[in-house]
């Protein structure tokens, strides 16, 4: 009775919930589950009586940004132009010409709460010039910023249709926006395996097989990356170090073997090493996304100009 009950219940209140509205799951930060709760039943905003809600368009916020250099956060103006498919940001309230200028292709947003330090933080990524520029951002109300994020959400849905005008809407989803499958500290050492390990912050994006590092957690720009293909590539991840390398502090180890290079790592536990391990190995063996393929042939192109 109680399964049946909840089928109900998600029939009535889940009755038109929009392809680009995010639903959160178990590992979700608390104010996604919390304004999900909120629309759900406080608010009606999916039930089949209801008007369906449309995709919110064009949309004007002010959120609190952490400085590129230093730790200060600032109020700034974000528009987004769903239509024109770009993200706009200003340092003044009433400015004219914007910070900067994001195409929403370009785009990924997630919720970084505890790495931000405040219940309601947002991570908004985007590629410039061959690098990963992080905006780390916040706003006071928990439905703002869950409202902005899926406004975002919309526009790279819309992209997203036009990009690949023959795929259904059901596997588009899942490309709209990413979680880091895994992040944490690691000690690396570098290309000729002789020099020290530096400690340093790893991000590993799924979506576009990218390991990120970073000096700190919050960096606007990483210091550098791991392109990840598949096993059929020669991309490989090994336990332990190669024979001769001794790690710094930290003992259990990992290689990521690429047809360039050998990345050599060590982790904080044997715990933190088992889960970059099947990370990363998942990874490897997933095949490539309409996405992905879009964005190799894109990087092939600018190779051969």
């Amino acid at each position: 009775m109680t399964h049946n009950g909840n089928l109900n219940g998600k029939a009535k209140f889940e009755a038109r919930v929009p392809a680009f509205y995010y639903v959160p799951q178990a590992s979700d930060c608390l104010v996604l589950k919390e304004q999900w709760i909120r629309a759900k039943y406080e608010r009606q905003e999916f039930m089949a009586n209801e008007k369906a809600v449309s995709p919110p368009g064009d949309r004007e916020v002010f959120l609190w940004k952490r400085g590129r250099d230093n730790a200060q956060f600032l109020r700034r103006r974000f528009v987004l132009l769903a239509r024109e498919g770009l993200l706009k940001y200003y340092t003044k309230e009433e400015g004219k010409t914007p910070k900067a200028v994001i195409n929403i292709k370009d785009l990924n947003a997630t919720f970084q709460t505890e790495k931000i330090g405040h219940p309601h933080g947002l991570q908004i990524t985007y590629r410039r010039e061959g690098h990963t520029r992080n905006l780390f951002v916040y706003h006071d109300s928990g439905k703002e910023i869950v409202d902005w994020f899926n406004a975002l959400r919309a526009a790279r849905l819309q992209y997203l249709k036009l990009a690949f005008p023959d795929l259904p809407e059901s596997e588009l989803v899942p490309l709209i926006t990413r979680n880091y499958l895994k992040q944490g500290f690691m000690e690396k050492t570098g290309p000729k395996q002789r020099e020290p390990f530096k400690k340093r912050w790893f991000a590993l994006d799924p979506l576009e097989r990218r390991l990120l590092y970073y000096k700190n957690p919050l960096d606007a720009f990483e210091q550098g990356q791991v392109l990840l293909g598949r096993n059929e590539q020669g991309y490989e991840v090994c336990e332990d170090l190669p024979k001769g390398i001794r790690g710094n502090r930290w003992k259990a180890g990992l290689t990521v073997i690429t047809p360039e290079r050998k990345f050599i790592f060590t982790c904080p536990s044997e715990k933190e090493q088992r889960e970059w391990l099947e990370s990363l190995r998942g990874v490897l063996s997933s095949p490539l996304s309409p996405l992905q393929l879009l964005n190799a042939s894109a990087e092939s192109r600018c190779g051969l100009r």
